[in-house]
């Protein structure tokens, strides 16, 4: 199965479960009106009405949306008085390190017109590593999967992801591995809504470096996620090395 290619990352209704929330993505467009009226520290928000009718949703998801908002700090709510845009609130941060998302929606926000070839994909036993990272016990079965993404022709991104092989059923050679895999979960009933990240900088192991072409492109950004369900089941531990030329992460601190 190794070498087969995928057609680019693009919306499609298959993600439709795996997908953000609609108060989510208010959340997002709620951040991108604070800098598109530039709004500072202490500026008031316009209110829930407002902001209902301007993004064509419910109050409810406008009152879910912004207590996400006050959730990272960004938002001060005060009663009697309204939402007022917090000193961090005003600092625009791109891919926050603080919000999960799967690798397919990651490179469709950011616009990227990318292929994902599937290099391999296999059956096997979990690691150490591997059993640890999915609460199974050692030599459990899973499906194992590395692929590369690239962007004009460019790797940009290798990923290795580890599966208990219970959580998708069915024949693996017949299942398409170059589509969204947190979206292949969430049809089976897995639905990832958080997970546990470790990031360091890293070369990509001699193995896949010399075998698939990808050595000497410098420093990769190394993130170990292990991806968890509502009720605490650990359905994914993937291994995504980021091409330190093409990505970065921030993050907001305050005391």
């Amino acid at each position: 199965m190794a070498g087969r290619t995928a057609r680019a990352v693009s919306a499609s209704p298959a993600l439709g479960p795996a997908r953000r929330t609609r108060a989510q993505e208010v959340r997002d467009q709620v951040l991108a009106l604070v800098a598109e009226r530039c709004l500072g520290p202490g500026d008031r928000l316009p209110t829930e009405v407002e902001l209902s009718e301007h993004f064509g949703v419910g109050r409810s998801t406008t009152r879910e949306a912004l207590k996400l908002l006050e959730q990272d700090g960004l938002v001060i709510a005060e009663q009697g008085r309204g939402r007022f845009l917090s000193p961090i609130g005003s600092l625009a941060v791109e891919r926050p390190v603080t919000r999960y998302e799967s690798v397919s929606e990651m490179l469709e926000t950011m616009g990227m017109s990318v292929t994902t070839t599937v290099l391999s994909v296999e059956e096997s036993t979990a690691s150490p590593v591997e059993a640890e990272a999915l609460a199974l016990d050692a030599g459990a079965p899973v499906v194992r999967t590395l692929r590369l993404r690239s962007h004009d022709d460019e790797p940009i991104m290798v990923n290795i992801n580890t599966i208990p092989r219970a959580c998708l059923p069915g024949p693996v050679a017949y299942r398409d591995w170059s589509s969204s895999i947190t979206a292949a979960l969430a049809a089976h009933g897995h639905y990832v809504l958080s997970s546990a990240a470790r990031i360091t900088a890293t070369e990509l192991p001699d193995a896949i470096g010399t075998r698939y072409g990808l050595a000497g492109l410098g420093a990769w950004l190394l993130v170990q996620e292990r991806c968890v369900t509502a009720d605490g089941r650990r359905v994914l531990y993937a291994e995504d090395f980021h091409r330190g030329s093409a990505f970065a992460f921030q993050v907001l601190r305050h005391r």
